[in-house]
């Protein structure tokens, strides 16, 4: 990959600093017109620059995304396997509840890093708990996901709801991954 002229890195910059803004304040479904102006470039440089919302989406959420993947490796060495599972989707949730437009970043697509990303962490985790017998045999790292990112989008399009309702919510789907022991 050749490297950008100036005035294309220039632009770049400044669209994914309008959109983190646009998306902190009105969410994942913030206007791509209104993040283009902001910048201060064309609707036809921002689609450039950005071929879907999600490539934005994913410019703007990389950094944060990376720092729960290296915390999830970081786990994976020191913590009981079911607590080091549970720790990480716990973190996830409070970054996903507190983070406008970053549970949007990780649904499911083919063209989504972060997803990617957080799956091949998270899949770690649950693997070394699925040994230890702390979570259920059927449990995957995609249902793990989707139950984050579904808690957190329903909170965040809730008028009054907080990260506290977030982590309530996290909290009954975590009961309900666990093994349940015969008795």
């Amino acid at each position: 990959m050749r490297p950008r002229r100036a005035d294309a890195a220039r632009n770049y910059d400044q669209l994914v600093a309008a959109a983190a803004e646009a998306f902190a304040r009105e969410g994942a479904e913030a206007s791509l017109e209104e993040i283009a102006r902001r910048a201060g470039v064309g609707s036809a440089t921002l689609h450039r620059h950005f071929p879907s919302r999600q490539a934005l989406l994913t410019a703007v959420f990389h950094d944060r995304v990376e720092a729960l993947c290296r915390q999830a490796r970081e786990s994976a060495g020191s913590a009981e396997p079911g607590t080091a599972l549970t720790g990480w989707l716990r973190s996830v949730g409070a970054s996903v509840a507190g983070t406008r437009g970053l549970a949007s970043s990780l649904v499911p697509g083919t063209d989504n890093a972060c997803h990617l990303m957080m799956a091949e962490a998270g899949d770690v985790l649950l693997t070394r708990a699925r040994r230890a017998g702390a979570v259920r045999a059927e449990v995957s790292i995609g249902d793990l996901l989707t139950l984050v990112v579904a808690i957190s989008m329903t909170v965040e399009h809730r008028p009054g709801a907080d990260g506290s309702e977030a982590e309530r919510l996290l909290g009954l789907a975590i009961d309900g991954i666990r093994q349940l022991r015969q008795g």
